[in-house]
């Protein structure tokens, strides 16, 4: 669908909050996976708005965060109408912290139901031929990689190009934009050779042993195309990023053991073998705890399917969220009109 307008949220200040409100004039206002903001919060109900929490979210270490100021955060919630929570523990730490379970519908995570789209999988063959992906030499996607990840992957990249001779190929997604020339520095400083998405295409595009994704919007059309994927954000405790996306391109998926971000989907996913997820080690280990992943996934197809194949299971099995949110709304919907 469209929308009629795209705006920056408005900084959590009064001026700022009323004045975005008195602009759009919101009688529904859905927040996506518990963004709480205060002054948000009350101007909004101020203003007879209808609030709810969607595909709802509440990781134990924010909880810990909020119990210190229960208090407020339970005043900053009672003006929610409606949170609707992707499993039971979500559901139960936002109870505690003063939503009225009456309120509270767990509804699943509504990501459980992403689909690929024309658009992508055109952008997915346009990308196939520009990097020349699937002629013989496997490719290994590091996906939403925060620092010093890229230099722990590269490290465990090497080790297998080395003893490879079909030599693989990966292909690095950074998550933060800002340190796209960063990380084609450390690639370089690497010794490998590397192409960049913003870059002409050139013969280069076909043979580098590195592809930077340096774009915004691209990395789900390029999970069709891996032999596996890291996802990152999880080699530190930053708390993992979604491995969702290449699950349901049935991609053999490879996280670290910081994943409290994604607690229950992690849970599902290793219940169901369906992910392989690294111990928690000690930094001067955790180069080849990569490097043992990404050999069996490369040098084993039939375990690379069988968890693949569970991945796409695993998303079908979750399927339903959005159905379920769009029933739980049409009340706070209702009551709006």
């Amino acid at each position: 669908g469209k929308a009629d307008a795209v705006f920056y949220f408005p900084f959590d200040f009064k001026f700022s909050v009323r004045s975005a409100l008195a602009n759009f004039k919101p009688s529904v206002v859905l927040l996506m996976e518990t963004e709480i903001w205060p002054r948000f919060f009350r101007e909004a109900h101020l203003t007879g708005a209808k609030i709810a929490i969607v595909n709802g979210r509440l990781s134990a270490k924010s909880f810990r965060r909020y119990l210190r100021i229960k208090s407020f955060i339970g005043k900053v919630l009672s003006y929610v109408d409606l949170a609707l929570m992707q499993d039971e523990n979500d559901a139960r730490r936002i109870d505690s912290l003063g939503i009225p379970y009456a309120q509270i519908r767990v509804t699943g995570n509504i990501k459980f139901d992403l689909k690929i789209d024309e658009s992508e999988t055109s952008l997915t063959e346009e990308l196939r031929m520009r990097f020349a992906i699937g002629t013989g030499r496997p490719l290994i996607i590091a996906a939403s990689t925060h620092s010093p990840e890229e230099d722990w992957i590269l490290q465990a990249f090497r080790e297998l190009f080395d003893s490879c001779e079909n030599k693989p190929r990966l292909l690095i997604a950074p998550r933060h934009p800002q340190r796209f020339d960063e990380v084609a520095e450390i690639v370089k400083s690497a010794g490998f050779s590397i192409v960049r998405r913003s870059e002409t295409e050139s013969e280069n595009s076909k043979t580098a042993n590195v592809i930077l994704l340096d774009s915004i919007g691209e990395l789900r059309a390029v999970y069709p195309l891996a032999t596996m994927v890291f996802v990152g954000g999880s080699l530190i405790p930053h708390g993992g990023q979604s491995v969702l996306e290449p699950a349901a391109a049935g991609k053999a998926v490879v996280t670290g053991a910081y994943t409290h971000n994604f607690d229950a989907v992690v849970r599902a996913f290793l219940a169901n073998k369906a992910l392989i997820q690294l111990p928690s080690t000690p930094d001067g280990q955790i180069v080849e705890e990569i490097y043992k992943s990404f050999e069996i996934l490369i040098h084993d197809p039939v375990e690379r399917d069988v968890i693949g194949g569970n991945a796409a299971k695993v998303m079908i099995w979750n399927r339903g969220a959005t159905a379920r949110t769009l029933e739980a709304l049409r009340p706070v919907i209702g009551s709006s009109e």
